[in-house]
């Protein structure tokens, strides 16, 4: 199945994403129009420590109006390799850094109106690392046990999309045993 774009509009342009609508024309002759969110991806990291506890951020999201529970993830910058955000996330957010990084699944967060891809990566034997916070992220760190963080997924605590994937990863693992 394609879909062959006639044309397409940019109607806003932030910093963090691009709005465009497209119109189309479908395989069966019809025209429609698709509205895509153009965002340049982002890379997250279920960081696990030596007694099975997961790194998470508590963050304020305004899209929804209340805070919420994740693991540290952030926006890939132009041209800036998946695995080095993962990093740079993992330093500033929760101040470690991870001799073994692995990555776990990569998936699009909504397809059918954005192009978002994100990338999870398993972080282990961690280590303190000093890195700055940009002072437009103010976020709480704490841990769960793997356990536990997969009973707050499985009971709705957890909400966020990366980090239910993230966790279910961990399950596949053996990480809550």
């Amino acid at each position: 199945m394609t879909e062959k774009t006639i044309s397409s509009d940019v109607v806003y342009r932030g910093k963090i994403i691009t709005l465009r609508v497209d119109k189309v024309e479908l395989e069966n002759g019809s025209v429609s129009k698709r509205e895509i969110v153009e965002h340049p991806g982002a890379a997250a990291v279920l960081a696990v420590n030596s007694k099975k506890e997961v790194y998470f951020v508590r963050q304020f999201r305004k899209a929804l109006e209340k805070e919420i529970l994740e693991i540290p993830a952030g926006k890939l910058e132009a041209g800036e390799d998946p695995r080095e955000c993962a990093c740079r996330e993992l330093a500033e957010e929760v101040g470690m850094k991870a001799e073994d990084l692995r990555l776990l699944a990569a998936y699009y967060t909504s397809p059918g109106f954005a192009n978002e891809k994100i990338f999870i990566y398993l972080a282990l034997d961690l280590e303190p690392v000093e890195a700055e916070r940009p002072p437009d992220e103010i976020l709480k760190v704490c841990r769960m046990p793997v356990a536990k963080a997969v009973e707050a997924a499985c009971s709705g605590v957890i909400e966020d999309g990366k980090t239910l994937v993230a966790l279910l990863h961990a399950l596949r693992l053996g990480l809550a045993d």
